[in-house]
């Protein structure tokens, strides 16, 4: 046997991976948008770790972060595919912060629902450098090795991350300011009051509804301040009568559990700026807001 097989080198290992593991959940969560997908690769991570020559690795952490980017990156490549023929717009699967507000980051970057989402637009390379440099800090040689890559290739690929994210979203509002929005919507939502719903809507907001089938769940999005308030005033005497909301937390900010007869019907996000609600997000996918839920009574 082996000095790198014995006891103590597993104990070793098993104690590197266990400190490195929030960090690779944060990773592959970020570059994929769900949180079942991050923990197989998370796993698969641990497996091939496990099974490595560890004799001259002398930081751990980051050759977990890049066995785990590249896992991650390529089941984002074959996740695109899938979601290609995915019933309805899909949206992130849901985490619950409140235990971790930065989830495995040094900085709570790249968690936001909406910054997740309108990563997705990106390929998955992109936003793999994108995450490794603005949640977690990586320097650019860094990011060029673990992406195999010239580093001035690397700082073009966060750029123009950047620039999509810029192009593409309005500077949110304080979380003081992103509840009251919230609060405020879901009363006006609630009477199906449509002068009451475009005070709060930007002018122009999209409806997102992620019910992966499920009956009820829009399968196109909805967009445009009358559009949306109609739509929404429309169906509140169906959706709304004997629901109950709970406040939680989601991707770092506010966020409403609507349940009915206690079994949970959607988690509410929102991405708001000084113009007002400019996203709604609607999680109704049982397979993404039962893990949600579970979570959040563990």
């Amino acid at each position: 046997m082996s000095a790198g097989d014995d006891a103590g080198s597993l104990d070793r290992a098993t104690r590197d991976f266990v400190a490195a593991r929030p960090q690779l959940f944060g990773i592959a969560y970020r570059v994929l948008g769900s949180a079942t997908e991050a923990e197989d690769i998370v796993q698969e991570a641990w497996l091939r770790w496990q099974k490595t020559d560890r004799t001259d690795i002398h930081e751990p952490a980051a050759f977990l972060a890049t066995v785990t980017a590249r896992l991650a990156i390529n089941l984002a490549q074959s996740a695109r595919v899938r979601r290609e023929t995915y019933i309805g717009p899909w949206l992130p699967e849901p985490v619950d912060t409140s235990l971790d507000p930065q989830l495995g980051a040094e900085r709570a970057e790249a968690l936001d629902m909406a910054v997740l989402f309108l990563l997705e637009k990106l390929n998955p390379v992109e936003r793999a450098a994108y995450v490794l440099r603005e949640a977690f800090a990586y320097p650019y040689g860094q990011i060029a090795d673990i992406l195999e890559t010239s580093e001035t290739n690397t700082r073009q690929l966060v750029s123009r991350a950047r620039k999509h994210l810029a192009a593409e979203r309005r500077e949110p509002v304080t979380p003081t300011a992103h509840r009251r929005l919230l609060e405020v919507f879901l009363a006006a939502a609630q009477t199906g009051s449509l002068t009451a719903l475009e005070d709060v809507l930007s002018a122009d907001v999209v409806s997102y509804a992620d019910g992966g089938g499920i009956r009820g769940a829009s399968r196109i999005p909805v967009v445009g301040r009358p559009h949306v308030s109609k739509y929404l005033a429309a169906f509140a005497p169906r959706f709304w009568p004997g629901t109950d909301i709970r406040w939680v937390e989601s991707n770092g900010t506010p966020a409403a559990l609507i349940s009915s007869q206690g079994h949970p019907m959607a988690l509410l996000s929102v991405d708001a700026s000084q113009r007002g609600i400019e996203r709604l997000m609607w999680v109704m996918n049982p397979a993404k807001l039962e893990p949600y839920v579970a979570s959040l009574s563990a």
